[in-house]
């Protein structure tokens, strides 16, 4: 794109040299302004080099994002031990197991998860409790694609966030692919995967309850069930976490949901996705209280995912 100025002087400045002129005319100048992808172009040189693991639709995108320095794992390879950096892990939720085994154990803590879902049970189980995690908020319609930034009005300056050592090297990259990123502390990451975990386990759980209902359908057609969801899960989730959402959780989600509208629902990845949230009705009850998420409960049996 370029803008144009014109200026009526007796000195014209060029980018190599000062002319001087005998009498004053009037002249037009052409700036160019640098468009996202240019300025993009000029920060790639600031790209830390990365060990990427899963060559999918996020691997991929990461990958195209870099100076070319980078070194994919593919499925059934192991990580290599003399590559410094993060280490992207960018495979399914059910694979993370095999990552880890074929991660060398001093590189672990250059590990970076890219994973939905709740996975801090399995972290803390292998001793990454406090692993790098990325909340990737851009969408990905399918393998070469450019990534959409997950954007929403009511959080214009982006939802993806980066948490770890590795944080500042994620969001240099993401912002070379013209995505946005936030560095975020433990805590405030842990409430935002928390709200972005509420949101897949409730617009996915309501919407299987009506088939071939989209995340935007959801949200405009059956607002008062998601929205019932919402509250109860926001409940459970802050009173076991002891922490307090921000106000406009709903808000919040119901605005996500429509920068992904097109997006289909199914109850998927339930060990780290709605099974996080039956494990608390399953502890409650089991001590002999109430249920935290009765209508969540009565849904998953409903659908007979339970």
């Amino acid at each position: 794109m370029a803008t144009t100025i014109t200026l009526s002087n007796s000195f014209l400045c060029s980018s190599s040299r000062l002319t001087t002129l005998s009498s004053p005319l009037t002249a037009t100048l052409r700036f160019r302004v640098c468009t996202p992808k240019a300025m993009a172009s000029e920060i790639r040189t600031k790209v830390a080099p990365a060990v990427i693991v899963g060559g999918g639709r996020v691997g991929r995108a990461l990958q195209d994002m870099g100076n070319g320095e980078d070194f994919l794992v593919k499925r059934g390879e192991s990580v290599p031990l003399d590559f410094t950096g993060p280490i992207f892990v960018c495979t399914r939720n059910d694979d993370l197991e095999d990552v880890l085994q074929a991660t060398p154990r001093s590189r672990w803590s250059d590990l970076v998860f890219f994973q939905n879902g709740m996975l801090e049970p399995w972290l803390e189980s292998k001793g990454l409790g406090d692993a790098d995690q990325v909340l990737a908020y851009f969408a990905i319609s399918k393998l070469g694609e450019p990534p959409v930034d997950g954007k929403t009005d009511t959080n214009p300056e982006g939802l993806t966030a980066a948490y770890g050592k590795w944080s500042s090297a994620i969001a240099e990259r993401l912002l070379a692919g013209g995505l946005s990123c936030k560095v975020l502390n433990k805590e405030q990451f842990q409430k935002q995967m928390l709200e972005k975990l509420i949101w897949i386990a409730a617009f996915m759980l309501v919407g299987a309850r009506h088939p071939g209902a989209s995340v935007g359908a959801v949200e405009k057609e059956y607002q008062s069930e998601v929205s019932s969801l919402i509250k109860e899960l926001a409940s459970a989730a802050a009173a076991e976490k002891k922490l307090e959402f921000d106000d406009g959780i709903e808000e919040r989600l119901c605005a996500y949901s429509r920068a992904v509208a097109h997006f289909p629902t199914a109850v998927k990845e339930f060990k780290w996705r709605n099974g996080w949230f039956y494990s608390l009705s399953e502890k409650a009850i089991s001590e002999g209280k109430p249920d935290p998420c009765p209508l969540h409960t009565a849904w998953l049996k409903e659908l007979k995912v339970i």
